[in-house]
């Protein structure tokens, strides 16, 4: 009986040790990197599905703009995506690709009328291949220009 109960307490120690040990190793090995872009939205579509001419749950809105650095100064690359009505006047569901010279973001989430939306970063290509994390969208002047703040963890 008293072999049993020291394997037994030394196998759960070394699973303890393994599980502090793995647990050390993932938050050590997470970075958090904040990139601020200004989107200038000058190709915005608006597809109305239902052909009501409303706005109206369905209508469909594509994009491809050009992303400023924070400043709103210098082009620093470019963006595509869809959004689909899902309540009129209250929200969409987005998902785009914002293409910067180091690499790709995707982003999926609401896109919210009235205020600012967070969205979860899906996935990317070059320096953000394993991305991770959320963006914040702010709508800035009359809806032209667009804050994007991505937290990406890589």
């Amino acid at each position: 009986m008293r072999g049993k109960a020291r394997i037994l307490i030394a196998a759960g120690s070394i699973a303890a040790v393994a599980l502090v040990l793995s647990l050390v190793t993932v938050s050590s090995a997470a970075s958090a990197t904040k990139i601020t872009v200004i989107e200038h939205a000058t190709t915005d579509v608006v597809i109305d599905t239902d052909g009501d001419g409303a706005d109206s749950t369905g209508d469909l809105l594509t994009f491809h703009n050009e992303l400023y650095d924070a400043d709103n100064v210098a082009v620093v690359g470019t963006d595509q995506g869809d959004c689909i009505r899902i309540e009129a006047g209250v929200s969409w569901e987005c998902r785009w690709v914002a293409f910067l010279e180091d690499g790709s973001i995707a982003v999926e989430g609401p896109f919210l009328d009235a205020g600012p939306s967070t969205m979860v970063i899906t996935g990317g290509t070059g320096a953000y291949k394993d991305a991770g994390g959320t963006m914040r969208l702010v709508s800035n002047e009359d809806g032209t220009e667009y804050t994007f703040t991505y937290k990406v963890i890589t």
